[in-house]
């Protein structure tokens, strides 16, 4: 399960599903150096996105068990 105090980068390499999503919402920081320190609360936050949608939207994206 994805929360708020992940990194961008763990989460990505955890479950590269996520990938399209991180895209669909305009964060294209999967790739940068942020990703490697930036939590995913902090990176919606500084595009100005809610983080509790995105990590809905993120675990939805992700295979249950």
């Amino acid at each position: 399960m994805i929360h708020k105090n992940m990194s961008i980068e763990d989460i990505v390499t955890k479950y590269p599903e996520t990938i399209l999503i991180f895209e669909k919402y305009g964060l294209g920081c999967v790739g940068c150096q942020a990703a490697l320190f930036e939590n995913i609360e902090q990176g919606a936050e500084v595009h100005g996105i809610d983080v509790d949608t995105l990590i809905k939207d993120l675990n939805n994206a992700i295979p249950k068990g």
